[in-house]
């Protein structure tokens, strides 16, 4: 990383917001349902499927939590009405599981049945490791119940194939990723290539255990390594999936639409584009100094 650039990632949040947006809109749908529903339907047109994200931080009561189930309800219908090839994905915190986990349980309770009404699907994602239990009590309960549910698993975390282990015999459906919150190493692998060599143990654990895997990465090498698995195990192609983030790779996305993989791009959209977008910054700062460069006329 060039000292432009490791300067730039410090001060990202000192960054005007309409400069920020300028690398953002590379990563995020826009503000409304309109914007996300046009980006989904392109990617479909390109042969992808998506996955649609509400945008939100920070929730502290219940008034705004359900705000949000109602906002991902009427995603749910716009998907049915435009004929969308998509889903949707959920962070539990955003219904407050940290402060009243029966609550978010219910909330997402409504959006399964939402997901279930139309035969659709809700992925209840996985946050940090203080959350690992609640999401996946929820996601036990809901899924024997709605049989339309999904949740994630990260790659990093040691309790992983254990985990694996102990996933619904019937139907199970886990997005698997490395995993980004930062965890003490007593409950995360720490090194880039032993959460590869984890990440490539849980992926064959989930396939040989007939699991519906979605296998979360942009790491070219985690990608081939998969393809081999899938070839070994002679998986079939509607048994697993491939996702990556909207604006990452997409040389990456084409190449496996085009050797026939199925493909999900996750597409989030919302007033509250700014925190997520200087996420992903800090993940790719190479991509925000190249723009901030040409924003400021420098080579």
């Amino acid at each position: 990383m060039s000292l432009f650039t490791s300067i730039l990632v410090r001060t990202l949040p000192l960054m005007p917001k309409f400069l920020v947006w300028r690398v953002a809109k590379r990563y995020v749908a826009g503000n409304d349902l309109d914007a996300a529903a046009k980006t989904v339907r392109g990617l479909n047109e390109l042969g992808a499927m998506a996955t649609i994200d509400v945008l939100g931080e920070g929730v502290i009561d219940q008034e705004q939590a359900l705000g949000y189930v109602e906002e991902y309800a009427r995603v749910f219908d716009r998907i049915a009405a435009d004929g969308l090839d998509a889903n949707v994905s959920v962070k539990p915190t955003m219904l407050l599981l940290n402060q009243d986990e029966m609550f978010c349980r219910d909330c997402l309770d409504i959006l399964a049945s939402n997901a279930r009404s139309i035969d659709n699907f809700l992925r209840i994602d996985m946050e940090d490791a203080s959350t690992t239990d609640a999401t996946l009590r929820i996601y036990w309960d809901l899924q024997a119940k709605h049989g339309c549910v999904g949740t994630v698993l990260q790659a990093y975390m040691r309790r992983t194939l254990d985990d694996i282990a102990s996933l619904p015999e019937q139907r199970a459906n886990i997005r698997l990723c490395k995993g980004i919150y930062i965890e003490s190493r007593r409950v995360a692998w720490k090194g880039y290539e032993t959460v590869r060599a984890n990440f490539v143990a849980a992926l064959e654990k989930l396939l040989t255990q007939g699991v519906y895997a979605a296998i979360a990465t942009h790491d070219e090498y985690l990608v081939a390594r998969a393809c081999a698995l899938i070839e070994r195990l002679q998986i079939p192609r509607d048994r697993y999936e491939f996702q990556m983030l909207l604006g990452v790779d997409e040389e990456l996305r084409d190449i496996l639409i085009e050797q026939g993989h199925r493909i999900r791009i996750y597409v989030p959209y919302g007033q509250d584009w700014y925190q997520y977008s200087l996420r992903r910054l800090r993940e790719n700062p190479e991509i925000a100094g190249h723009v901030a460069r040409s924003f400021l006329g420098l080579k």
